[in-house]
C-alpha cells in the first residue's frame, strides 16, 4: 500500500515485537489514524504507520478450547488450521471496525473499538457482540476470501460451507435482502479463488454503482481437462434479486475473461492465465481507474509471470456486448444471435437507462431466465496495446502482488511498479515509452524484504542478527573482496548484500580464492602481481602513527619502510600499535607501505 504520509527513511523495518502467530496475510490501512491493521492467527494487530515497532496494539482473539478440540476431531488440523484466522478487516464508521476470522472452521466476525483519534490508543474487542460468519469469511484458511464494507452492507466473495465446495458471493449485513450467486451453478462460478474486489462507479447516477470481482475458476468443455481462465465479474449495488426466479439470487451478476497474453510469431499466443492480485488506481475520473493484474502461468510447462493493464473503457465494451451462449453440453460457445430482453441483462435499476424501475424485482421473468443461463459475456478483456506491460520468463520465481505509486518527478509524472515474488522479495518497476511506440522496463532495483535472521538465545535473552553484514568490510574493494563472505560482494562503491540479480560486471567477489589483484583492478591503482598498495608519507624526524585495521580475518598486515633514492624496502617492524598482529596468513598478502621524506 503506497501511503501519502510514507515513512522518511528510505531502510526497511521490520515488524518484530514477538507473538506466537503466523499468517500476518490482511492488511488495512487507515491513514485517518495513522494506523495500520494487521490481521494473522488470533491475534489482531494495529501498527504506527510511520514506525510498525513502536507502541503496537494487540489483539488476542482464539477460539476456545473446546471449539478447538472440536475443530481437531473433525480432522482439519493437519497444518494448524484449527485457530482463528482473521481475514476480514474493514472499516465499520468513524471509531469501529468489522473483523472476521475462521473461527476453527466456525467462522465467528465482532466489532473493535479503535477510538475517535489516533492520539488515544483504543484497541479492544467490543464484549457481547460476536455473531457468525458464514457468508463473510471461510471456514478453510488457506481458501482465499475477498470483502467490501460498502454503507453498512458487507459484500463477500468466499466459500460458505464446511467442506470447502459452494462458493459464493454474497451479501450480508445491511437493510438490503441478503443475497448471493446461484447455488452449484457452474456456469457462474465454477471452484473460484477470489483475488479482489473493488467498486467502480459508471456514472454520477449512483443506481448505476456496480462492485466488480476479480477472480480465477475451472474453465472445461467437453472431453478437455479443466483450465484455468481469469475473471472480472459484476453487480449491481441495488440487486434485489428476482420475483419469481433467482429469488434472493444476483440478478445483475455477470462475468468476463480477462485475457493476458503474448503473441507469438506464429501467430499462438503464450497465456498468462492464473489471476495473481489486482491493483486499482485511481485517475481524476473516478469511473475510470487503470487497473492492473498480476498473473502467472498455469501447468508445469514453463514457469513465468506479467503484469497486464486493463483500462475500464474496454471493460465496458465487453459487458456491452454478446452474452456467450450455447445449447448443451456437446456444443461450442456461440454469441447470443438472439433478441435481448429488456431491460438489458446486467442493467441497475433505477439507473441512467431504467428510471422508471426501481427494484429488480420489478424486470420482467425473461430478463431473469436470461441472467441465469447467460451469465457470461462472448468477448474477452484485452490488456492496453494487446500485450503485458512487463513480462518475467525463464526465471526461477514468479510475481504474486502488485502496489502502484503516482510519482511527479522534474520531467513528469511516472508510476512506479512495486511487485511483489514468491521468493520473498520486491522489485520496483517504472515502464518508459520509446521513440518507436514501444516500452523500455527497468528494474530500479529489489528489496529483499525477508532478511534472513541469526537468532540466538542464551539465558540473558533473545537477539536476532542478520546473516550479512557487509559494512562492517570497510569502504574498499579490496577489504570486501578479502572478506570471503558469500553474503557479500564489492558493487562498484561499498561493499553491499550480494544478489544473483545484480550484473556481473558491476559485482566483485572472490569467495573460493579471495583474489583482490583480479577482482579489484581499476577500484586499487597501486596494486601489483602479489599486493596491495597503500602508500604512507612521513617527514623525517617526526613520528607517524601507523594503522591499519584488518577488515577481514584473511588479511595479513605487513608494513615495510623505504627511504629516497632507494628501491630497497625493510620490513618494519611494529611494536605497541592496535594493529601490530598479524591475524592470520594467506597467499594474498595486502601490503601497507610507508615512505618517508626528507
Amino acid at each position: 500500500f503506497p501511503s501519502e504520509k510514507s515513512v522518511s527513511t528510505g531502510t526497511a523495518h521490520h515488524f518484530s515485537f514477538l507473538l506466537n502467530s503466523t499468517d500476518y496475510r490482511i492488511l488495512r490501512m487507515d491513514e485517518d489514524h495513522d494506523r495500520m491493521y494487521v490481521g494473522s492467527k488470533d491475534y489482531i494487530l494495529s501498527l504506527d504507520l510511520h514506525d510498525i515497532n513502536k507502541e503496537p496494539l494487540i489483539i488476542h482473539w482464539p477460539v476456545s478450547q473446546q471449539r478447538k478440540n472440536e475443530c481437531i476431531l473433525s480432522g482439519k488440523d493437519t497444518n494448524g488450521e484449527c485457530g482463528n484466522f482473521i481475514r476480514v478487516i474493514e472499516p465499520w464508521n468513524r471509531t469501529h471496525l468489522y473483523i472476521c476470522g475462521t473461527g476453527a472452521y466456525n467462522p465467528v466476525c465482532t466489532y473493535v473499538n479503535r477510538g475517535r483519534k489516533a492520539q488515544e490508543y483504543i484497541f479492544h474487542l467490543e464484549p457481547g457482540k460476536v455473531d457468525s460468519g458464514k457468508g463473510k469469511c471461510s471456514y478453510d484458511p488457506k481458501l482465499n476470501s475477498v470483502s467490501a464494507l460498502i454503507n453498512g452492507e458487507l459484500y463477500a466473495g468466499v466459500y460458505i460451507d464446511f467442506m470447502g465446495t459452494d462458493s459464493a458471493i454474497f451479501r450480508t449485513l445491511g437493510q438490503q435482502t441478503a443475497m448471493r450467486t446461484d447455488q452449484y451453478n457452474s456456469r457462474w462460478l465454477n471452484d473460484p479463488s477470489f483475488v479482489h474486489v473493488h467498486l467502480i462507479p459508471d456514472s454520477a447516477e449512483r443506481n448505476d454503482d456496480k462492485l466488480y470481482f476479480f477472480f480465477r475458476e475451472k474453465s472445461s468443455e467437453m472431453g478437455q481437462s479443466p483450465v484455468s481462465q481469469s475473471r472480472i465479474g459484476r453487480i449491481c449495488l441495488n440487486d434485489d434479486g428476482g420475483h419469481c426466479c433467482l429469488v434472493n439470487k444476483w440478478s445483475t451478476f455477470l462475468k468476463a475473461r480477462l485475457i493476458c497474453s503474448v503473441p507469438g510469431s506464429d501467430g499462438v499466443e503464450t497465456h498468462f492465465d492464473e489471476l495473481r492480485d489486482v491493483y486499482i488506481q485511481q485517475t481524476q475520473d473516478t469511473k475510470n481507474p487503470v487497473i492492473y493484474g498480476v498473473f502467472s502461468v498455469s501447468g508445469s510447462v514453463f514457469k513465468g509471470s506479467a503484469v497486464c493493464v486493463y483500462s475500464m473503457a474496454d471493460i465496458r465494451m465487453v459487458f456491452n456486448g454478446p452474452f456467450a451462449h450455447k445449447e448443451g453440453p456437446n456444443y461450442q460457445w456461440v454469441a447470443y444471435a438472439g433478441k435481448i430482453p429488456y431491460p438489458r441483462p446486467g442493467t441497475c435499476p433505477g439507473g441512467t437507462f431504467t428510471p422508471n424501475m426501481k427494484s429488480t424485482k420489478d424486470y420482467p421473468d425473461e430478463v431473469i431466465n436470461f441472467m441465469r443461463n447467460h451469465p457470461t459475456m462472448y468477448n474477452a478483456v484485452y490488456p492496453v496495446h494487446k500485450r503485458p506491460l512487463v513480462v518475467r520468463t525463464n526465471v526461477d520465481y514468479e510475481f504474486t502482488t502488485i502496489t502502484v505509486d503516482q510519482v511527479t518527478a522534474a520531467d513528469g509524472s511516472y508510476e512506479v511498479l512495486f511487485l511483489g515474488t514468491d521468493r520473498g522479495t520486491v522489485q520496483k518497476v517504472i515502464v518508459l515509452p520509446t521513440d518507436d511506440l514501444q516500452t523500455e522496463e527497468l528494474v530500479l532495483e529489489e528489496v529483499e524484504v525477508f532478511r534472513q535472521q541469526l537468532y540466538v538465545a542464551s539465558a540473558e535473552g533473545v537477539t536476532h542478527l542478520t546473516l550479512h553484514r557487509c559494512d562492517v568490510y570497510g569502504e574498499a574493494c579490496a577489504d570486501c573482496c578479502l572478506a570471503r563472505d558469500p553474503y557479500c560482494a564489492w558493487d562498484g562503491k561499498s561493499c553491499s548484500r550480494y544478489s544473483a540479480s545484480q550484473k556481473r560486471r558491476s559485482r566483485r567477489q572472490d569467495v573460493k580464492y579471495g583474489n583482490p589483484i583480479r577482482q579489484c583492478r581499476g577500484y586499487n591503482s597501486n596494486a601489483n602481481k602479489n599486493t596491495l598498495e597503500m602508500v604512507q608519507y612521513g617527514v623525517e624526524g617526526s613520528s607517524t602513527f601507523l594503522e591499519c585495521q584488518a577488515r577481514s580475518p584473511h588479511a595479513c598486515i605487513r608494513w615495510h619502510v623505504q627511504k629516497e633514492n632507494s628501491d630497497r624496502k625493510k620490513e618494519f617492524s611494529i611494536r605497541g600499535t592496535r594493529e601490530g598482529a598479524a591475524l592470520s596468513t594467506q597467499q594474498q598478502e595486502l601490503t601497507r607501505a610507508p615512505k618517508k621524506k626528507k
